[in-house]
Order: C-alpha cells, then sequence, then structure tokens
C-alpha cells in the first residue's frame, strides 16, 4: 500500500527526508481517502528521571542461580515497561541469607572458584563450600557479576547490588519490597 499526499508542500523532501502527513490529507495511491494515519513513537526515558525502588530476596534455601537471573533482572530493569538495554533503568537489589542458598547435585563439592596471582604456579582454586566458608557472599556476587553486561554498564548496575551472607542488612530505611522467587 502505498501513501500519496494531495499538496506538494507537505513533502518537500528537501528540509525533511520523511515527511508525515496530516490525518486529513492522507489518501492511497487510488485516490480512496485513508481514515487514519497511525505513527509511533519511541520513548526515551533519561536515566535520571526513572525512580529507583528497592527489592529484597531471601536466598534461604532457593537455588543460587535462580536468585541471579531474579536479581539480574531486576538490576538491568527487565521487569519495567520503559527498559532500554544501553541504560541504567534498573532498581537496587538487596540478597539476604546468601550463605544459605542451595545448589544442586554435587555442585557443592564439584564447582571451583579460581584466581590467578600472575606469577608461574599462582593458580590457586577453592570449591564452592571452601569459598561459602572463606566470603559468603563471594557465590552469589560472582553468579549476578558473570549474567551482567561487560563494560561501564555492567559496572555501574553492579553497584546497585547488596548482599549479605546473614539475615541482617542496614538499608531497612530504604524500605525495600520482598520478592517471591
Amino acid at each position: 500500500m502505498m501513501f500519496l499526499a494531495l499538496s506538494s508542500d507537505l513533502c518537500d523532501m528537501e528540509h525533511n527526508p520523511f515527511p508525515t502527513v496530516p490525518k486529513s490529507q492522507a489518501v492511497r495511491s487510488d485516490g480512496e481517502l485513508l481514515e487514519k494515519v497511525f505513527t509511533m513513537k519511541t520513548i526515551f526515558v533519561k536515566p535520571l528521571t526513572v525512580e529507583k525502588k528497592w527489592y529484597l530476596i531471601d536466598a534461604e534455601g532457593k537455588e543460587l542461580g535462580r536468585v541471579a537471573v531474579a536479581a539480574t533482572n531486576i538490576l538491568r530493569g527487565k521487569n519495567k515497561p520503559e527498559y532500554a538495554p544501553n541504560e541504567d533503568m534498573g532498581d537496587y537489589v538487596i540478597i539476604i541469607n546468601a550463605a544459605k542458598a542451595a545448589l544442586t547435585g554435587n555442585k557443592a563439592k564439584d564447582k571451583m572458584y579460581r584466581r590467578v596471582s600472575g606469577y608461574a604456579g599462582g593458580m590457586k582454586e577453592e570449591t564452592y563450600e571452601q569459598m561459602v566458608v572463606r566470603k559468603p557472599e563471594y557465590p552469589m556476587e560472582h553468579a549476578i557479576k558473570g549474567m551482567l553486561p561487560k563494560g561501564p554498564l555492567g559496572r555501574r548496575l553492579f553497584t546497585n547490588l547488596k548482599v549479605y551472607a546473614g539475615e541482617a542488612h542496614p538499608h531497612t530505611a530504604q524500605q525495600p519490597v520482598k520478592v517471591e522467587i
């Protein structure tokens, strides 16, 4: 279906390469007047105008990966209609009882966390069980950080995450909304 305009001053291609035709003057190529001309507008929301909320996730007894996916979606802002993949539209996430997150199968013994000092023979390995004893928040943070975008945006989103090994957290003044997984 091809659209034509009745008046030549509406489609001045020198000044506007993508002209908009008023509703009253839109016709089809066969001369029939159209009832409606639909135009869609893309809404761009500035990150400074977005109101950030606080969410609380209790990881006790829940699978580590499922908690990480839910937290990542909230951090990125995928739960909002104005989501943009290149902007920080997400909210703050508080995860409590991170040390009590569950793993299925033999992952507690088989899952390895590696770090390298940069020297020859400087690679150190720890299992999930050892890591939870040494740094109880690290496995949850590591899983979520791996799901965020790489680069400056991912680093900025990661600062909106607060992970605690136990039940207590210092963010009660923010009145976080509890999320069930």
